[in-house]
């Protein structure tokens, strides 16, 4: 039986095979879909674990076969972790394997824990007996594109809902860390107003309540204040802030005046341009003020720019991002 990682959990409500195949290459998410298979195993009658690690160079497969013989002293159902980290059993752990699943009495849960499994094991013999015998999961990990469902679903269990411009920077900022996430997660708890977690929300805790403020930073420089924009941000850099939420933040705002500007351009009165756009009342006056010193073409060039510091952070391209983002910003104050 083949089973989606989402899907286990719905499973072992209604059932606890006598054996699960675990796969994949992240950490969280198959050692969280093992808690799920021991928990439900406990569940069902298993008291005991036994963990067998494959990987010392001094494991011999017949510990497998031996825990499969062993009777409890008391009888009790047990589960078998057997952990496989390179995917690849062998020659004689595939032998074992197969010899286990035919001797097995089934009282007992094989649990089996592998790092990711290439398509050619997944044709051998010792794959296809345990997916017959019991239940195999592939773990994916999440990538960039799936991040912010997943962080929506994950605060979804924890009782959060979360509007659709945080979880934007939540997601920017995890870059698919997902211990991070977990622990953010976490942190939101605490921090959300009730059971809403709004872009301020995450704000704070993605920049672990720096002194400075970053949306007053970036409407300091809407408004073409240079000088109080630099300290803001040196400020910011010298309490060990991130660079990746300031870089959003900017980059979002430059993001919206190129689309305002792009309207005005073409002679839509600006207020229409600015109801469209919901440009809130008390940002009014800075957002006027960066549109009447940058054209569309300017603001085009600093989300070039932008995205040449986003290369910086991750390593991509050359230069220092912080002394990047000190020019950005002045570009933008000016």
């Amino acid at each position: 039986m083949q089973l989606k990682a989402e899907q286990l959990a719905r499973h072992l409500q209604g059932q606890c095979l006598s054996v699960y195949l675990l796969s994949g290459d992240e950490p969280l998410l198959v050692q969280e879909c093992a808690d799920l298979v021991r928990s439900a195993a406990r569940a069902a009658g298993c008291s005991e674990r036994e963990v067998l690690d494959t990987g010392p160079k001094d494991f011999s497969w017949e510990s497998l076969l031996h825990s499969a013989a062993e009777m409890s002293l008391f009888g009790e159902r047990k589960v078998i972790e057997l952990r496989l980290p390179d995917g690849k059993p062998g020659a004689e752990g595939s032998k074992a394997l197969c010899a286990y699943l035919e001797q097995a009495s089934g009282d007992d849960v094989l649990l089996v824990i592998s790092g990711k499994i290439d398509r050619q094991s997944q044709n051998s013999k010792w794959y296809k007996a345990l997916e017959k015998s019991g239940a195999v999961v592939q773990v994916w990990p999440v990538g960039a594109r799936e991040m912010p469902r997943w962080l929506r679903q994950r605060l979804g269990q924890a009782g959060l809902d979360i509007d659709d411009d945080a979880l934007e920077l939540l997601a920017e900022r995890l870059e698919g860390n997902l211990y991070a996430a977990v622990q953010e997660v976490e942190k939101l708890k605490l921090l959300a107003d009730g059971k809403q977690v709004t872009l301020a929300t995450v704000t704070t805790a993605v920049l672990d309540n720096a002194r400075y403020n970053l949306f007053t930073m970036v409407d300091t420089a809407l408004a073409g204040n240079a000088e109080a924009t630099l300290r803001m941000v040196h400020g910011l850099r010298g309490e060990g802030t991130d660079a990746v939420p300031l870089l959003w933040a900017v980059t979002r705002e430059i993001r919206a005046l190129y689309a305002l500007q792009l309207e005005l351009e073409v002679g839509q009165p600006r207020s229409a341009v600015f109801n469209s756009h919901r440009v809130w009342k008390s940002r009014e006056a800075a957002v006027t003020a960066a549109l009447q010193r940058h054209s569309s073409r300017a603001l085009g060039a600093m989300l070039q720019d932008a995205l040449a510091i986003d290369g910086s952070i991750k390593g991509f391209a050359d230069g220092d991002p912080w002394d990047r983002l000190d020019r950005l910003l002045l570009t933008l104050a000016h």
